[in-house]
């Protein structure tokens, strides 16, 4: 790295919080390495320092002191002797920084450093790791200087310079531009601040760190919304003062996941409004992260929360129907029948549906009139017709016998089992307008070729789960045990967790007992949402889950749908890659 390249980071820049420590633990448990720098004032590129002090402490008490000059290997300016009082002449029989780093990490080990305005020291000790050859270690760091920000108001302190803070903590040490005397005044001041914390409902490392970042002061007025709640899967409220439901999410560990919403990570503006107007959390314990998902879905289309943006109003589903009658058309409707027999879906909005059928007029000699048809009386043609587009059922230029045969059957077929005639056809027209160079009426077919294959692909997905009356599956938990699941019609019906060691047979049994009675219904989501299912499959689908047991054997057809999924994907990324050459 060169200071050329080098570019100054922010504390939010400095990467993950590290490794080691435990963030939810208490601050007068917490190992501290306080550091400070003295370096030569240029950019970090990897040298540049000339001496280092680190302090470690914990609970207020010193456990160890690290100090040592350095040898920069470069001149020094005469700006920074007069600043530090460090000479050419004291550094010549320093080390170098290469054969101080390793002591240096090793005093470091997996405590937390502090640093006055942490980014500059953090980033020449970084520079210098990756010079050379040394692993950060990535601990997590606490900014003095940010801490004082938000602890003292401008009334108690001008500014937040190490010297002015040390002065009002009445340091026992003065900073004087010593690494180890300003090491340990910064010391001191982190116990000062510390003690202020307390007044804030800050008692843990990691509210300590999230506190010291740029929070709102509406965050952190509602940081106490988030005590409290359980460390477990499941799902959680944000509610008004009326106890309506604002949003409501899900999360693997509930206590952690509400608690971001208070940090400076969070930064959706709809989310800032939403806590504006939260009053409590309310915290619903889930067996495992899948019931957990469900929950979340099943509560979200009950209250449509006003500030969640996904899953809501399933009921809104479309529907893409062949209709009845000897020359049947394709409807867009919002419920299927049991009468209906030929039907694909379910959409989730109107464009989507419109779209497949476009490409299902593009493959198949199907009418697009809306006009009721009659075997009797002939009804004038449209313009389709004269355009070979349509076969004109209405003047009765085709037998009900043949249209069926080809125009209506495939349909059928496609949606039930083989979409093969209606991919060959859209294929073969992609070819031809790419052939004639008429490549913007050949994306449309493509993007036409996609909403087909992707709403067959998923309804016989979702059709070859919901037609099983009950089936159980198990997924490896992470403590031991085994996470269950019993899904009927495609429904959770009841989930649980078996202890570890334990053989699971016993516990699916009491979730059999308790589970919800699922009623048989009529299309491939007849009892949930095709949201909720598919979040099943995708827990049914990954390779740790296990099958227990199954009232019906789980299966797709061998022609189906889903031996187009390669295709499939290669449509989406190629209509992807139109959207984003088009947008400006």
């Amino acid at each position: 790295m060169t200071a050329g390249e080098y570019v100054q980071e922010t504390l939010a820049g400095l990467g993950p919080a590290g490794e080691g420590t435990d963030p939810d633990l208490p601050l007068h448990a917490v190992t501290f390495v306080v550091v400070d720098l003295e370096t030569t004032g240029g950019a970090p590129d990897g040298g540049g320092i000339t001496e280092i002090g680190a302090v470690k402490v914990r609970g207020g008490e010193e456990l160890g002191v690290l100090g040592t000059l350095v040898n920069p290997g470069q001149p020094i300016p005469a700006f920074i002797t007069v600043l530090t009082g460090i000479t050419e002449a004291m550094l010549l029989p320093a080390p170098p920084i290469e054969a101080v780093l390793p002591s240096f990490l090793e005093f470091l080990a997996d405590a937390v450093l502090v640093a006055h305005n942490a980014p500059y020291d953090v980033g020449f000790l970084k520079a210098a790791c990756a010079k050379h050859g040394h692993r950060w270690p990535n601990p997590r760091v606490l900014d003095t200087a940010a801490l004082a920000r938000r602890v003292l108001t401008r009334d108690e302190v001008p500014n937040r310079k190490l010297g002015t803070l040390a002065a009002y903590f009445r340091t026992a040490t003065q900073p004087n531009h010593r690494a180890l005397d300003d090491a340990r005044a910064t010391v001191d001041v982190l116990h000062g601040l510390i003690g202020r914390l307390g007044g804030h409902r800050v008692h843990t490392l990691g509210e300590a760190i999230e506190f010291a970042r740029a929070v709102t002061p509406t965050q952190r007025r509602k940081r106490y919304l988030a005590d409290g709640l359980p460390k477990a899967p499941g799902v959680y409220i944000f509610r008004a003062a009326d106890d309506r439901p604002l949003y409501v999410g899900t999360s693997g560990d509930i206590a952690t996941r509400v608690r971001s919403y208070f940090t400076a990570a969070e930064k959706r503006a709809r989310m800032s409004e939403m806590l504006a107007a939260a009053e409590r959390v309310e915290a619903v314990e889930c067996a495992h992260p899948l019931e957990a998902e469900v929950r979340e879905l099943r509560l979200i289309a009950a209250h449509a929360p006003p500030y969640n943006r996904r899953s809501k109003f399933p009921e809104r589903m479309l529907w893409l129907k062949l209709t009845d009658g000897p020359y049947p058309r394709l409807s867009v409707v919002r419920e299927i029948g049991p009468a209906d027999v030929a039907y694909l879906g379910p959409f989730g909005s109107r464009r989507a549906a419109e779209l497949a059928a476009a490409g299902f007029h593009d493959a198949l000699p199907l009418r697009q009139c809306t006009h009721r048809l009659s075997l009797r009386t002939v009804t004038p043609a449209c313009a389709l017709a004269e355009l070979g587009r349509c076969p004109a059922p209405c003047e009765h230029r085709i037998t009900p016998e043949e249209y069926d045969h080809r125009a209506a059957a495939p349909f059928r077929s496609a949606t039930a089992a083989d979409p093969q005639p209606v991919v060959d056809a859209l294929l073969a027209r992609i070819e031809a307008l790419a052939g004639a160079q008429r490549y913007e009426e050949a994306a449309v077919v493509r993007a036409r070729l996609a909403a087909v294959l992707r709403a067959t692909v998923r309804m016989q997905r979702l059709a070859g789960l919901t037609r099983i009356a009950e089936l159980a599956a198990a997924h490896p938990a992470p403590g031991g045990g085994w996470q269950l699941a019993l899904v009927r019609h495609g429904r959770l019906a009841g989930a649980g967790v078996s202890p570890p060691g334990v053989h699971p047979r016993p516990t699916l049994q009491v979730i059999r007992a308790t589970a919800e009675t699922v009623s048989p219904g009529h299309g491939p989501v007849p009892a949930a949402t095709a949201e909720e299912t598919e979040r099943i499959l995708s827990w049914l689908e990954r390779p740790e889950t296990r099958l227990v047991e199954s009232s019906a054997g789980w299966s797709s057809p061998v022609a189906g749908a889903a031996r187009f999924r390669a295709l499939l994907t290669k449509a989406d990324q190629a209509v992807s890659a139109q959207l984003s050459t088009e947008r400006p």
